[in-house]
């Protein structure tokens, strides 16, 4: 993995350098190429050592060649000009140079290396030190480096700004020493085959279930374009235009999808009109169709730099990379939320510990809501851009913003990370496996990038709470006909919404992410329709039968909401102590939904039955069950409702649901019902 992701952004020299969209740092990385060329030159330019005038005139015919970027040529010239005068340090240093410019290690190596051996203490041979430190930590070799780097240090004073960044290369060294002997357990194979109908594929994205994939391919010409696959179970399909909506002859990349692959936000820095530079736009798509782009607006993009982005698994959270004012860094991490008006509200920047005084790039954010996975060079790694993961507190996770809320970063460790740039990272719904894009190089030079996924390791699965997806389809219960309904997920103890979707208008499709620890109310409601209530608890897998990280197919008939129907909807979310009849405070989130739709309906009136299991006496279970629905009635007087729409009826025994043979039988004989009169 020693090019652990394609990434134009982060790394020096990708084949997709120039490219504007996919990984949008190749503009730094043009000026820091044009940057390096003017160093270069200025050193090169220096006053040669006398030495014979057929060596020198070689060494000045290799600097015009240089200063006209015509590396390949200029080389041949510095190697005779040493031929000539073996001892022209000079000479040696700048052959170093074009080697490491070009991108041929071992040979500026052994250039580099000469300087030493001619001039191991004149000032010139400092940036020999410099060269061989920094080639050697690209490279990876850590130990190797660690010399060069601690006597290149002692040429300076202690608190300089070159001691210091000295400093810095010494702790990557010894950090990235220490990762290797103690590597992670990966194995990374290629996704497909198929999906290789282009130079270049990265950035892979998929939905929750891992059916849907999205990525970002380079075209021969040099366009980038969204591509979509689908798994059957057993293969991938050949990836398509993900849409002739989204897809322009300019460039779009860098994507993020909505766990149930219905929500798309990327990044388009061309052929657009925009904000800024590069801008987010957002795409929904209904039945098979996805719709024309709209930029997310000025309160997300700016006349700055925004691209990157990672959407929550609901879509109602988005994180974002930004050079904006306001940061702590060049580019930092960003999140905004969609507001019930579904309006991005104006962003906040992550802060401390996520983001430093360099850049951070390419954020992920797990389905879980709470594992942030990003790419940084500012956080102590094996060089370059690392990949790192950070936890968000519980607090935020239902919205309260409160301190500091994300965890100190962790780096991924080796080889996931290595000493070329690594730029992102897609880990699954169940936290077992990631996927990224692999560069293939040669001689330095990255040749394609193809997509690969691996087994997540023990030690990091630990740290990434699988969750479970729930989908299926919402239709009417009697016609059949597929209903765009709201389907929430409330966290019983807060009271407080997790995940809001909506089903798709047209085929009544719907996913929706289930934490892994908790107990929670699942409401699937439409106009003109009864509300449908569904329970999870994960407090007690074992118990409740509901394996974390799971896919569960669950299909919804909604019942119309017309007088004298006979249809009956059980409040899955009450909750009463053995035997009694007074209602616990996680009920309330249950009782408030069934009061939202009476005041939205108010020409309705229902009837509230209770119900037990045939446990005790049967006249006791029947006064039960009647002080149980009377006490539902109460709590909707006191809210309002007018107790003439309200019947409070107790069955005891008289009516169950299945047959009382068992434990989980006798608890679903155990509720309360509701109808329309």
């Amino acid at each position: 993995m020693a090019a652990f992701a394609t990434n134009a952004q982060v790394s020096g020299y990708s084949l997709r350098q120039l490219s504007v969209i996919s990984y949008q740092l190749s503009v730094s990385t043009l000026r820091f190429f044009c940057g390096l060329i003017t160093v270069y030159c200025l050193l090169i330019t220096d006053n040669c050592p006398a030495q014979s005038q057929k060596a020198k005139n070689l060494y000045e015919q290799s600097v015009k060649l240089f200063s006209e970027r015509r590396v390949n040529e200029a080389i041949p010239f510095m190697e005779q000009a040493i031929k000539e005068a073996p001892d022209y340090a000079d000479a040696h240093l700048k052959l170093g140079q074009l080697f490491e410019f070009s991108r041929r290690y071992e040979p500026a190596l052994n250039a580099f290396q000469n300087v030493l051996k001619l001039q191991p203490e004149s000032p010139a041979s400092g940036g020999a030190y410099q060269s061989i430190s920094t080639i050697l930590l690209r490279m990876g070799r850590y130990a190797d480096a660690l010399p060069y780097l601690e006597k290149y240090q002692t040429r300076f004073a202690p608190q300089s700004a070159q001691s210091k960044r000295i400093a810095r290369q010494i702790e990557t060294a010894k950090f990235g020493q220490d990762a290797l002997q103690h590597p992670q357990t990966v194995d990374p194979r290629p996704v497909s085959p198929v999906l290789q109908t282009t130079p270049s594929q990265y950035f892979p994205v998929l939905t929750a279930d891992e059916q849907t994939l999205v990525f970002t391919a380079l075209k021969p010409e040099g366009d980038e374009d969204l591509m979509i696959a689908t798994f059957n179970g057993e293969s991938w399909s050949p990836p398509v235009s993900l849409s002739p909506n989204i897809n322009t002859n300019g460039n779009e990349g860098t994507a993020s999808l909505s766990a149930d692959g219905r929500m798309l936000v990327f990044t388009a820095c061309q052929g657009r009109r925009g904000f800024g530079s590069c801008d987010l736009y957002v795409s929904r798509k209904t039945g098979n169709d996805w719709s024309a782009p709209d930029n997310l607006g000025p309160q997300v993009n700016t006349r700055f730099y925004e691209s990157q982005p990672a959407l929550s698994a609901d879509g109602r959270r988005l994180y974002f990379v930004s050079d904006r004012p306001g940061g702590k860094g060049r580019r930092d991490i960003w999140r905004s939320d969609l507001d019930a008006d579904n309006t991005w509200q104006e962003p906040v920047n992550l802060g401390s510990p996520v983001n430093t005084g360099q850049n951070e790039a390419s954020p992920f954010i797990h389905p879980n809501g709470q594992t942030l996975f990003f790419a940084s060079d500012g956080h102590l790694g094996l060089g370059g851009y690392d990949l790192f993961v950070s936890d968000l507190n519980a607090s935020v996770r239902v919205g309260v913003d409160s301190g500091s809320v994300w965890s100190l970063p962790t780096n991924l460790g080796y080889p996931i990370n290595t000493s070329e740039d690594q730029a992102s990272l897609f880990v699954s719904a169940s936290g077992k496996r990631a996927y990224y894009s692999f560069e293939e190089q040669k001689d330095g030079v990255s040749q394609q990038s193809r997509l690969y996924a691996f087994d997540l390791p023990e030690s990091l699965r630990e740290r990434v709470k699988p969750v479970s997806l729930l989908k299926g389809i919402i239709a009417d219960a009697k016609t059949k006909k597929p209903l765009p309904a709201t389907v929430e997920l409330i966290d019983l103890k807060t009271n407080q919404t997790v995940s809001h979707v909506q089903a798709d208008a047209q085929t009544g499709q719907y996913a929706i992410v289930l934490p892994s620890a908790g107990e929670f109310a699942l409401y699937v409601t439409t106009p003109g329709y009864l509300f449908k209530s569904l329970s999870f608890d994960f407090t007690q897998p074992v118990k409740t039968g509901q394996a974390t990280g799971a896919a569960m197919t669950l299909s919804v008939p909604l019942e119309p909401a017309v007088t004298g129907t006979t249809a009956r909807e059980t409040l899955n979310n009450l909750f009463f102590e053995l035997g009694r009849y007074d209602l616990a405070n996680k009920s309330r989130t249950e009782l408030d939904r069934l009061t939202g739709f009476l005041k939205a309906n108010p020409a309705l009136s229902i009837e509230v039955s209770g119900h037990t299991d045939d446990t005790g006496e049967a006249a006791a279970n029947l006064t039960l069950s009647q002080k149980r629905a009377q006490t539902v009635a109460s709590y909707l007087i006191q809210t309002g409702i007018a107790p003439t729409r309200i019947r409070a009826t107790g069955f005891g025994e008289t009516r169950p649901l299945v047959p009382n043979t068992s434990d989980d039988n006798r608890r679903q004989n155990r509720r309360i019902e509701w109808k329309v009169l």
